[in-house]
């Protein structure tokens, strides 16, 4: 029975949406599948963890009557990527198989029962759909996704706190030694909502985005939060958890303020990270009137010591911090003009930017 034929990069578009949620390692065997389902005339191509569910549309797919089948994510997606631009590739059911066939090459894959397949359950308890165009949202994810935790005992950390005020929607990611905040105005307000997305969800969703106008919509509960954009759903848990507080983190008042060129300080940190010890990634930044010193040391007592102008009238200062983070932070901005904020040796830094007005990324100091 012929199942899908479709064009190559159709059907590898369709996969590529759905597969980074697949994992390579499961206790569940069918969750290494996707679904693969025909039902009143739309063709759907699902995938699930149990904890994001992503579900996009194969619209210039012709199938025949209604079906639904799982078949392995991974073998499938790597054979259509195999395959040239070109093909046309067939879909048939064989017994309990799935034939994959384009051209001359034909692939033989195991099913499992579609009966079997878990999903998650969507719509309880969720807000009112909000809006804003796609790029907006692909930019608040790349200035913050960056400072997620990663595999956290402090689970809540290993996420992106997502926060609805009003017109104003606010993204928040820390791992406990930097955070980084960005914020945008929305067109229309809505219910105040705050949720932590769990850092697969962030990851995948980065992926889907394009810098493009078309809109992006969000409805978020106490539980869930579905994602829906150019004809992909993505349904997701949230991390149940309190988030700290972000508010008291990022410093209002600090006295010093260094000017400098975003380049030219990614570059100086760069040159200078050679030498920095390769565990704790350390690098000091020396601060005179209108200059910025930047000094590295390691284990083998080797030195990297860089020398910029900047705009800075403040009191000498000579604080540390890891350097990874700090060119974590100014490589997500675009703009030209950044301004570092300083209290003494022992505060945090802040860092913003006039082209980036919505954001602040707090990096903590380190002893060196």
């Amino acid at each position: 029975m012929l199942l899908v034929q479709s064009e190559r990069n159709a059907l590898l578009t369709s996969l590529s949406a759905v597969v980074g949620v697949v994992e390579r390692r499961h206790t569940l065997p069918i969750l290494s599948n996707l679904l693969l389902e025909k039902k009143n005339g739309t063709l759907t191509v699902l995938a699930t963890d149990l904890e994001l569910q992503v579900s996009t549309q194969l619209d210039s797919a012709e199938a025949g009557e209604d079906f639904a089948i799982t078949i392995a994510a991974r073998k499938l997606f790597d054979i259509v990527r195999a395959l040239p631009d070109t093909a046309k590739i067939k879909l048939d059911t064989k017994d309990s198989q799935v034939v994959v066939s384009a051209g001359k090459s034909r692939f033989t894959l195991q099913t499992l029962p579609a009966a079997d397949f878990p999903r998650v359950e969507t719509g309880a308890g969720l807000g009112e759909t909000i809006r804003l165009p796609q790029k907006t949202l692909k930019r608040l994810l790349q200035l913050v996704q960056f400072a997620m935790a990663s595999q956290d005992i402090r689970y809540y950390l290993n996420g992106m706190l997502l926060v609805l005020d009003g017109t104003q929607l606010r993204v928040v990611a820390t791992d406990g030694h930097r955070l980084s905040y960005a914020e945008t105005q929305l067109e229309t307000g809505a219910e105040a909502r705050e949720v932590i997305i769990p850092r697969k969800t962030v990851v995948e969703l980065s992926k889907l985005l394009s810098d493009v106008e078309d809109p992006v919509e969000l409805r978020i509960g106490a539980n869930q939060v579905t994602i829906t954009l150019s004809g992909t759903e993505l349904v997701t848990k949230v991390v149940d958890g309190k988030f700290p507080d972000y508010h008291r983190v990022i410093p209002a008042s600090h006295p010093r303020h260094l000017k400098a060129n975003r380049q030219s300080v990614i570059q100086a940190l760069q040159r200078a990270a050679i030498l920095s010890n390769e565990k704790f990634r350390g690098v000091r930044l020396v601060m005179s009137e209108n200059t910025l010193g930047i000094v590295c040391n390691n284990n083998e007592q080797e030195e990297a010591a860089d020398e910029i102008e900047v705009s800075y009238n403040g009191d000498p200062l000579d604080v540390g911090f890891n350097v990874t983070y700090l060119l974590d932070g100014l490589g997500a901005l675009n703009s030209e003009e950044i301004t570092l904020s300083l209290g003494d040796a022992n505060s945090s830094m802040l860092l913003t930017s006039e082209g980036e007005a919505g954001f602040k990324y707090v990096v903590m100091p380190m002893r060196i």
